[in-house]
């Protein structure tokens, strides 16, 4: 039995693309300075207003999952326009 396969060229374009696990040192920086805001809301929720463990957690998850939506449909955009 044998497969019938195309060899891709030595210098074909889509060998030059960086590969697309590769995230930049921005993106991580953003994220990580994302994340100890969300952390910061939390405690000031639940330590400086006193609205309670649960109260401060959720308002922190919906801020999180507001922020994941905007980046998600940034990159959407962004992508389409390549």
């Amino acid at each position: 039995m044998t497969v019938d396969r195309e060899v891709a060229p030595e210098h074909s374009p889509e060998r030059d693309r960086s590969p697309a696990g590769e995230v930049s040192t921005a993106t991580v920086v953003a994220y990580a300075a994302a994340a100890v805001v969300l952390v910061g809301w939390f405690l000031f929720g639940w330590l400086v207003l006193r609205q309670g463990f649960v109260d401060s957690v959720g308002e922190s998850a919906g801020a999180g999952f507001a922020l994941l939506l905007v980046i998600s449909v940034v990159g959407t955009v962004r992508r389409s326009r390549r």
